[in-house]
């Protein structure tokens, strides 16, 4: 389904509750992307993990977190890019198309940014979509004011994780998805905390994600899981980034050193880490108001303001924003940890 000539073209559009929805077809076959916002405003580029899509990955940061959604929705327009057939309603990806590399996935990213006239954008991406968002960075310098990574990837898979999806894979292969890739997944997205709580706020979430994951196609999940399974070391090419860099990552996440790991090798001046207790990966369903803080002051250095502040101009993101070298530093945030620890108990907001 790929275009010889390069272009970027427009199959589909139709407009839901949740935005304007877009069939795109890239370089590297057909992306669904999801419009919510005023397209006026500087574009922030989402890209889930694995078997998740917008709705299952950033709902309750942008609907339930009243702090954190008032101040990304007052200032930017949400590009949310699903991972190839990852969208609801999408059909079998055919095994005629080869699996995108994660190269691939993330040279999609710069023909989506085209398709929509964007120049320069932020970035929000969970574990496997904060990894193609980083690489996205990477290859394309000039197009990233700054990179929001949760649990982010920036290795090959350990061989725990090299041997846990490849079992993955051959579920998804002979019985597609079934309540043990169900369970495996939720492993990978959520605390045990979460997990084990039968009649609480947490295993809501849990139910709606299991819920949400029976809509997925099991072979387009495998053909992800694939992609990023072959993924490279981008640790040393991570430390030539020149955006701001903004990290958050639960400490029951399988993919804790990996955060850690980047943290340590970015700036100090131009990177503050998050560590979350008592949460999984996926920070921004599981404890999405631990992020209002440390969001608020990352974006007080592009002039972003809150929605009761003095109106300004938002209509451009700048490539270097004016902000003081310490401005993402613990202290500033108000917060004495390093790395920063926050826990808020999910009771405030039943």
């Amino acid at each position: 389904m790929g275009d010889s000539s390069g272009s970027v073209s427009i199959d589909v559009q139709r407009i839901s509750f949740c935005g304007e929805d877009h069939q795109i077809r890239t370089k590297y076959g057909s992306v669904a992307v999801t419009v919510f916002g005023d397209n006026q405003k500087p574009g922030i580029i989402t890209y889930p993990d694995i078997a998740l899509n917008h709705m299952s990955c950033f709902h309750r940061l942008l609907l339930f977190c009243p702090q954190a959604s008032s101040l990304l929705l007052h200032n930017f327009c949400f590009y949310h890019i699903c991972p190839p057939g990852h969208e609801l309603g999408a059909a079998p990806i055919s095994s005629d198309i080869p699996v995108p590399s994660v190269d691939d996935l993330a040279d999609q990213v710069a023909d989506v940014l085209d398709f929509f006239g964007l120049d320069c954008v932020m970035c929000l991406g969970v574990t496997a979509g904060a990894y193609i968002l980083s690489l996205f960075a990477i290859k394309y310098k000039n197009r990233v004011a700054g990179l929001i990574l949760v649990s982010p990837l920036c290795k090959p898979p350990s061989w725990t994780e090299w041997m846990f999806n490849k079992v993955m894979l051959n579920l998804l292969y002979y019985y597609g998805m079934s309540s043990t890739v169900k369970d495996r997944l939720v492993q990978r997205y959520f605390s045990e905390e979460v997990c084990s709580n039968v009649n609480t706020l947490e295993s809501e979430i849990v139910q709606a994600c299991r819920c949400l994951l029976d809509e997925r196609q099991s072979t387009n999940i495998l053909r992800f899981l694939q992609s990023i399974n072959w993924r490279h070391d981008i640790t040393e090419r991570l430390q030539k980034l020149q955006c701001r860099t903004l990290i958050f990552v639960g400490d029951d996440s399988p993919f804790l050193s990996d955060a850690l790991d980047i943290a340590l090798k970015l700036d100090k001046n131009y990177c503050a880490l998050v560590e979350v207790q008592a949460c999984g990966s996926v920070v921004t369903e599981e404890h999405p108001e631990s992020m209002a803080v440390p969001l608020e002051y990352f974006l007080l250095g592009y002039g972003l303001n809150k929605p009761y502040e003095p109106n300004s101009n938002h209509h451009t993101m700048p490539h270097h924003p004016s902000i003081s070298a310490d401005l993402l530093s613990p202290e500033s945030m108000g917060i004495k940890l390093k790395p920063i620890k926050t826990r808020v108990s999910l009771q405030a907001w039943g």
